[in-house]
């Protein structure tokens, strides 16, 4: 009989919105960890553990039942009392908790043995309001003062940190207890005496506050209603998915689930206009370059999740040249954060624009939402917006003028690396060796050229014809001059980047894989192209990694110098399924569907490690992986798009189909689907060894086509 394997993290992880609790798996946190009570960039709980006359509880088991709340089950180990010694395992404690603006939380225990037990049940809970940057970093400053004050008439605990203007305020707050609490000695105290068969509760709430709040304690037992009903209201939604294979199934349901949890909604427009933090723990705010690539994964699950993304982040455009947060006039930002170091101007993300390809993203996924929803009106409020994008870089991304898209920092706080992998030691020379700035990473000149050719469309639509043969003049010239200067004959591949000389960095890295996506590849030398990522050097059998293995800086447990990171995989499967070879697409897929299978949930982390698969190997988890992340879970949409080969064409209402189903997914059905005004269905089968599909439209009006997914090259 096969072992099943798991693959979990050690921490225990719950959120709603911009709150999350992360504890070990006994649910305490202990204080010298990065476990805790977060809220808008900061921590508000940094200790928390749970005593039976001062002996700690011993974990059963414990799990998150979903996203936003989580359930521990502990028992006693043995303790004296003045009566008698009560043996371990006499006593079940039971902590819930729902995450819902702050924390709702409840303890429940019950006396399973023979004699009436009187002890006293402890909490200790201390805050340290540490920034979140302080924690990431393990790198603390001691700064301004805290203050905590028992309440006995309101059985509640106030711990109140101010730093000149800045405060935060921690509210602990006890209801409906079996027993009234004390406070002594940094502990909650309850003296409980429960008789064989009894049992006792009390809620616990969490309130985080950026001021002292006039509400009190605002959650109720309630609280887990609400949130399920934000959930359920999220996934009728968005298109369902049915098929026989269980892998993919069970990864596109707790993809869609993922999704929803990763809401900002403090972010919301409207009741159907979301933006998505980047992930938990670390990334919960607003992010340009995540939140866009998480827009253009949504588009096959409910397109109009992108509107959110180009509203935030077109409120945060730069307006002037800023060094310090790398900021110039049309740049799409990075990352905006609301702790105590970015309200004193200590870190540049205020927000920071160290991203050198969110803004070309931008234009891309402004595109993609107009072709999904088919609203001219989208096209005409950010037309302005787009125009300073493009501006941005004709002028600024383009560092010297030579026609290529280079980064520079001039923070002295920047990054190192601004395209996806944003690691400082991510881009390496063929030896292993750091490669400097500036630098012209491949991708950039592949998502330019993709905005270019796609805001040509844009602007005709837009009834600008000049400015759309201009833009697709200068998207022919760039596809001329990638060929000349980033094809490397000898790899059979292009330059991972130009370093400072304009010399190409022969190494071998994925990012190669987003220039097909983009459509600047030249077609006759795909096909190399897309074999070189099969090599043993490159395919992990758990999915494409980052770096060749045959570079000395590879590391198949690192951050961006080796490891598999599922968004990437998804993309480059797009880029396979653009050129025609559909077989790889699908090979993608099924290795990372079934690398899913192994973690808990089917819950895709934001990356992990590249250990070659063998019998008897399953993927290892990254230590710091973000779980729930945004673009790990919508990896999968794009996989499965590129599996489908669906494009819309809303504006004419129309939606292409290019499916070719592997055998190991026979059949696969779309409920839901929505193109423009028109919500339709779509299932598709094998018959033999080809791809058959039917399509039923429920409302509005859309033709369904077969085409194939050409790039621009091909079609322009």
């Amino acid at each position: 009989m096969p072992v099943e394997i798991t693959v979990g993290s050690s921490a225990l992880t719950i959120n709603q919105g911009r709150t999350f609790m992360v504890t070990d798996l006994g649910g305490e946190i202990a204080a010298d960890t990065e476990h805790g009570v977060y809220a808008d960039d900061t921590r508000f709980v940094s200790s928390y553990a749970i005593f039976a006359n001062g002996q700690p509880w011993a974990r059963l088991t414990s799990a998150a039942t979903t996203y936003f709340a989580a359930r521990i089950y502990l028992s006693n180990q043995p303790f004296a009392t003045e009566e008698r010694e009560v043996p371990g395992g006499t006593l079940a404690l039971v902590i819930s908790r729902t995450v819902s603006g702050g924390i709702h939380e409840d303890l429940d225990v019950t006396n399973y043995g023979p004699m009436p037990v009187r002890f006293n049940l402890e909490i200790a809970i201390r805050c340290d309001f540490a920034d979140l940057f302080e924690v990431k970093s393990h790198r603390f400053v001691r700064r301004g003062r805290i203050v905590t004050a028992w309440d006995a008439a309101q059985r509640q605990l106030c711990t109140t940190y101010t730093n000149g203007d800045f405060e935060r305020t921690f509210l602990y707050c006890l209801r409906k207890s079996g027993t009234p609490p004390g406070y002594a000695n940094g502990r909650v105290v309850f003296e409980i005496e429960l008789q064989p068969a009894a049992a006792w509760h009390t809620c616990c709430h969490y309130e985080l506050a950026g001021r002292p709040s006039e509400r009190g304690c605002y959650l109720t037992e309630t609280a887990e209603t609400e949130v399920d009903r934000l959930q359920h209201d999220w996934q009728e939604r968005t298109t369902q998915l049915t098929s026989t294979n269980e892998d993919v199934y069970r990864l596109y349901r707790q993809s869609v689930e993922d999704m929803g949890a990763l809401r900002l909604h403090d972010q919301d427009f409207a009741p159907d206009v979301w933006l998505a933090a980047a992930g938990v723990p670390w990334f919960v705010a607003v992010f340009g370059r995540d939140s866009l690539i998480v827009s253009l994964q949504n588009m096959i699950v409910y397109p109009g999740f992108a509107r959110g993304a180009l509203k935030a982040l077109a409120e945060l455009q730069a307006k002037e040249m800023d060094d310090w947060r790398d900021a110039e006039p049309g740049k799409i930002p990075h990352e905006m954060r609301t702790g105590e170091l970015a309200h004193f101007g200590r870190i540049p993300h205020t927000p920071y624009y160290g991203t050198a390809d969110a803004t070309p993203l931008y234009l891309i996924v402004l595109h993609e939402a107009w072709k999904w929803l088919g609203d001219d009106a989208l096209l005409r409020e950010y037309r302005d917006v787009a125009l300073r994008c493009l501006e941005w870089i004709d002028h600024h991304g383009d560092l010297d003028g030579d026609g290529f898209q280079e980064y520079r920092t001039r923070s002295r706080q920047g990054y190192e690396d601004m395209g996806w992998k944003d690691a400082g030691d991510a881009v390496v020379y063929p030896d292993g060796s750091h490669v400097p700035q500036p630098k012209a990473l491949c991708e950039l000149q592949g998502y330019v050229f993709d905005a270019w050719m796609r805001m040509a469309e844009a602007f005709e639509a837009l009834g600008e014809p000049e400015r759309a043969r201009g833009l697709r003049e200068k998207g022919a010239a760039l596809q001329a001059r990638f060929e000349e200067r980033f094809w490397c004959e000898d790899l059979g591949c292009y330059a991972y980047a130009l370093d400072p000389a304009k010399r190409p960095v022969r190494t071998m890295a994925s990012n190669v894989g987003h220039c097909l996506w983009s459509g600047i590849v030249n077609p006759e030398r795909a096909g190399r192209v897309v074999a070189r990522f099969f090599q043993p050097d490159m395919w992990s059998g758990w999915g494409i990694r980052t770096l060749s293995a045959e570079n000395p800086a590879y590391n198949p447990l690192s951050y961006q110098r080796g490891s598999v990171w599922p968004h990437d995989n998804g993309i480059i499967a797009l880029g396979f399924k653009r050129y025609g070879f559909h077989a790889e697409a699908a090979r993608v897929l099924r290795d990372i569907s079934e690398a899913a299978s192994y973690f808990v949930s089917y819950r895709l982390p934001e990356l992990y490690a590249a250990i070659d698969r063998r019998r008897g190997t399953f993927p290892v988890l990254y230590p710091g992986a973000n779980v729930p992340q945004g673009w790990a879970a919508g990896s999968v949409f794009h996989l499965l798009q590129a599996i489908l080969g669906l494009r819309a064409d809303a504006p004419r209402q129309r939606l292409s189909v290019d499916a070719v189903l592997p055998r190991w997914l026979p059949d696969l059905a779309l409920r839901g689907l929505r193109v423009g005004r028109a919500t339709l269905d779509l299932r598709f089968w094998r018959d033999g060894e080809s791809t058959r599909w039917e399509s039923s439209v429920r409302e509005g009006t859309v033709e369904v086509r077969q085409e194939p997914w050409r790039p621009w090259s091909a079609t322009c």
